[in-house]
Formats: C-alpha cells, structure tokens, sequence
C-alpha cells in the first residue's frame, strides 16, 4: 500500500520544522519515524530532507506512506464484507451480526478481518487491519477502520478525543423515559474476563445519551449516542436502569425475542483524517430488528 501527499507551505506555517508541521497535521511520533526510515519518505521541495529542516513559504512537502506488510495471523478468507464507502484512506463497512470484528480464540477464520484481509489480498494489495470503532460480535451495523497507518493514528486519537459521532439503535425491555443520560461508571466483572458491571469504586467513566423512539408491546426502539466508549457500555448502562437489551443473554439471560443483542450501530459522522471533509453515513435498521416492530410479529 502506498499513500502520496503532499502540502504547500503557508506564510503562517514558515519557519516550522518539517516535524512541527506534521505534528500538525495529526502524524504521531510513531508515523514519523516509520517515515524517517521510509525511503523517499519525506521530501522537502523533491528532495530527502531531515525533519529538523526549516519550512520556509510556498515550500512543498511530500510525504511517501509506503507499507509493503500485512497483518499477521489473519488468514485471508472469502468472506462477504459490506463496504459502505472506500477511499484511499479508509474504509466504512456494514457488519452484519454473528461476526467478530478480529481472530480470538475459537474464532480464528470467520472474522471480519479475515474478509478485509481476502478482498486486499484478491487485489495483491497488502493490509494492516485497523479497526478504529469496534462493535461486539452480535451487533450489526457501521464501523470504520484505517487503509494506512496516518490514518490510522489520526483517526484514533479523534476516537480518544471523543471527536467520531456514533449512533446506535437498540431494542430495550419496557418503556424508559422520553429521554435521558446515564453516566454510571463501568468495570470488569470479577473473575469475568467478557462481563461488565456499573462499579463506582473502580469503573472508569461512561456516558450514554438515550432517546425513546417508539414502544411495540412491551418493549422499546431507542436511539443512543456515546461519549466514552466502554467495553458493553450501552449493554451495561440499560440493563442498570431496568431496561436490558432483547437477545443479550449475557445480561437478560430470560430473554428470547431475539438471538442477538438488539443493538445496531446506525450513524456516524466525523471529519475525514486527511481531506478534513465533513463525513456521515447511516445504515438502515436490520431486518431481524424490524420485525420485532412490526406489528404483524
């Protein structure tokens, strides 16, 4: 995989070095020094240059993103991905459920890498998965990963910098209220290595938005937007104020409209890593989903 890009100095961007630039630009200390010992991997006016370098008006920099490696331990396997939007730096799919999101143990060739990892490989295209927004293996829906390690980085710290607006769908026992915000913190189970619970002495912090959307029988459609994104966070938080998800047996053990958690990852929206465009996409509900609304269920 190789990623060209290149700037033209600024009169308020002289006098940076080239590494204060870049700092700039979202490139990590890692980013550049995997440049620096890139071959032709920072030119500053066509030429090698030394980050150290003073970048003076109307210079230019190109920067080479060469990555001749792939993943280890995922086998590419052809297994159909749902690729929403594409483009030299990323990569939007639509994961459906009852796939894992990366090889674990007992599931080492029916991931969502495995199928990234084939479609490169059918184009001889090498590729390190980096899955930037991840999803538990039941839940469906949008999530992004990075086609180069700057995107990668980028994308990352806006995902740290809580700057990667993420909506989901969910289908919850009983009615909650009109809306609400749960902000209880979450930690490790004990002796769990899966399960998560509402822990005030230990948990780290979470927040979760909700909205009511519409209510069928006795259960609910609800809209949810994450600030932090704990492991089962949304899971965790509804089933902590009496509204467990349908299908999460690992939470709702009594549950059995469903056999997944009714969760689905609907919207996002952020800024493009590299062009700084604004993006949003947004996945329709999924059919298992809508048939517990409808009224002919």
């Amino acid at each position: 995989m190789q990623r060209t890009l290149n700037y033209t100095i600024t009169a308020k961007e002289q006098l940076l070095t080239i590494e204060q630039f870049l700092r700039l630009q979202g490139y990590s200390r890692h980013v550049i020094s995997q440049l620096k010992h890139t071959e032709n991997g920072i030119l500053h006016n066509g030429n090698w240059a030394r980050t150290t370098q003073t970048l003076q008006s109307s210079d230019t920099l190109t920067i080479n993103i060469i990555e001749n490696e792939a993943s280890e331990n995922i086998e590419p396997i052809n297994i159909p991905i749902h690729i929403v939007y594409e483009d030299e730096d990323l990569l939007v799919l639509n994961k459906p459920a009852d796939m894992p999101i990366h090889p674990s143990q007992g599931n080492y060739l029916n991931t969502l890498a495995n199928g990234v990892a084939y479609y490169f490989a059918s184009q001889k295209q090498p590729f390190i998965y980096r899955c930037i927004n991840r999803l538990d293996r039941d839940t469906t829906g949008l999530l992004i990963l990075a086609k180069h390690m700057l995107s990668g980085a980028i994308l990352s710290q806006m995902m740290k910098e809580r700057r990667i607006s993420r909506t989901y769908l969910a289908l919850v026992e009983g009615k909650p209220p009109a809306q609400g915000t749960i902000t209880t913190p979450i930690g490790r189970k004990p002796g769990s290595t899966i399960e998560r619970l509402i822990d005030y002495k230990n948990g780290e912090s979470a927040i979760t938005h909700y909205k009511l959307l519409k209510t069928a029988y006795d259960h609910s459609l609800i809209q949810l937007q994450l600030d932090t994104g704990r492991t089962h966070q949304i899971r965790v938080h509804m089933n902590s104020i009496g509204h467990p998800l349908l299908g999460d047996t690992l939470y709702n053990p009594e549950t059995q409209l469903m056999k997944r958690q009714a969760l689905h990852s609907q919207k996002l929206a952020f800024e493009h890593p590299i062009t700084k465009d604004y993006m949003q996409f947004e996945c329709p509900i999924p059919s298992d989903m809508c048939k517990i609304l409808s009224p002919n269920n």
